[in-house]
């Protein structure tokens, strides 16, 4: 089995090391191909990926390479975890947001947006490669913003299955084991009833062994935010819609505050990732490593290795198993477009990813998710055909935008920040 990385120079790599080895009996990988196109960051981090491996016995090769064809050539998974512009361009996504008085964050509202347009070609152009050179292959996301990528595979990549995950669902779940007081092993027996759009999604159920336990953890919830001293959601909220929000619905419930927490910057969020990975980068590089620090949990990212390394075992191993990733629903949702991409329980097995049938949100819920689908769906077709009269309809849809006298403003801004990763909007340039 040939497992493909394309971003293999990122700092999440080590982790998603430690999933394969951790499966090794159950998924087994004979190569795992490491491309990146920095040469001196991809030396780093697959130097140490190599040394892991030895470590655990060698049960599989690592390759290294800037090819991404040569990567992708009879792979049976490719796994994107790219970042166009590097955390450079992060950093100006949020610093966007900030100059215009909107939220700079880097896959909700402004910096999102940017962040798909110079995203979406670069992905497509992976799924390209896996049709010519590894057609049957499974595709899966990390590149974030997930559902947006995922959206835009699955209308101009369609014969590549793909799928997107995030790793707040499995977080969360984790997160209520613990509450429960019940231990990380017992996840295969529960269950996350949720739904929404990537980073919009809300939680609204919660069963193991096919117990509902929703009710208690409701309540825990509830009394936790009642006795904090900053809530991360007004109690108040939380029995009115009788759900947990995912915590990035924060930026569209209190978006004021959200921004005022802007004046505080510097750092912004991808200036201390960027002191994180410097540190990482370093302790990679040390030649006796061969175990990821314990910084790295700083960087985010939580439970990804697991995530990731269970969907491939799931698929791999015709196991049925059910996990919350991002798909288009076909239907199992009723009454919504069967063509939107959602995030949300799925059967993994052999022939792919099932959407599991799903009562729709009620409308206060749907109402927000319904305006950002728009703004998904706008964006998907700026980026793809470099429309700029799509990108501009984007922008005045999104609950986080700028106000419709202000949008020009804004989008010449996104655009010419972005120049250089935007050829589809300056076609005399090309």
């Amino acid at each position: 089995m040939k497992i493909a990385v394309i971003g293999g120079g990122s700092s999440y790599t080590p982790e998603l090391i430690n999933g394969f080895l951790a499966r090794r009996e159950t998924l087994p990988v004979s190569e795992l191909w490491l491309m990146d196109v920095l040469p001196e960051r991809l030396e780093i981090v697959g130097g140490f990926a190599r040394r892991m491996v030895e470590a655990a016995g060698s049960p599989f090769t690592v390759h290294l390479t800037g090819d991404q064809r040569e990567a992708v050539r009879g792979a049976s998974y490719v796994l994107t975890q790219l970042r166009v512009g590097w955390m450079a361009a992060r950093r100006e996504d949020e610093y966007l947001g900030k100059r215009h008085g909107l939220l700079g964050q880097e896959t909700t509202g402004v910096g999102g947006m940017a962040k798909a347009l110079r995203t979406i070609p670069v992905i497509l152009r992976v799924a390209n490669d896996i049709r010519e050179l590894a057609p049957g292959a499974l595709l899966v996301n990390f590149t974030n913003p997930a559902g947006l990528i995922t959206e835009a595979l699955q209308r101009y990549a369609p014969e590549v299955t793909s799928i997107g995950l995030c790793n707040v669902p499995i977080t969360t779940s984790m997160n209520i084991l613990k509450r429960l007081g019940l231990d990380e092993s017992e996840a295969p027996r529960a269950r996350l009833d949720t739904l929404g759009l990537n980073h919009l999604t809300w939680h609204r159920g919660f069963t193991l062994d096919g117990e509902d336990l929703w009710p208690q953890v409701l309540k825990d919830y509830i009394e936790r935010q009642r006795a904090a001293e900053k809530p991360e959601f007004d109690p108040r909220t939380i029995e009115a819609l009788g759900m947990i929000p995912n915590g990035y619905v924060g930026y569209y419930y209190y978006t004021e505050a959200k921004i005022a927490q802007q004046d505080q910057w510097p750092p912004s969020r991808a200036e201390r990732v960027m002191e994180i990975e410097e540190a990482l980068l370093a302790q990679y590089a040390e030649p006796d490593r061969v175990t990821p620090p314990e910084g790295l949990m700083q960087r985010g990212g939580a439970y990804y290795s697991t995530l990731a390394t269970q969907v491939l075992e799931a698929h791999h191993n015709d196991t049925g198993e059910i996990h919350v990733v991002n798909t288009r629903h076909n239907g199992a949702v009723s009454g919504w477009p069967a063509d939107w991409v959602l995030e949300m329980p799925c059967r993994i097995d052999a022939q792919g990813v099932h959407p599991l049938p799903a009562e729709p949100l009620p409308p206060a819920p749907f109402g927000l998710l319904a305006a950002v689908k728009a703004y998904e769906l706008l964006t998907v077709e700026a980026a793809v055909h470099g429309d700029r009269n799509a990108a501009y309809q984007a922008l005045l849809v999104h609950p986080l935008g700028p106000s419709a006298d202000q949008v020009e403003a804004v989008l010449n801004d996104m655009l010419e920040t972005n120049r250089r990763y935007l050829p589809q909007f300056f076609p005399d340039e090309a």
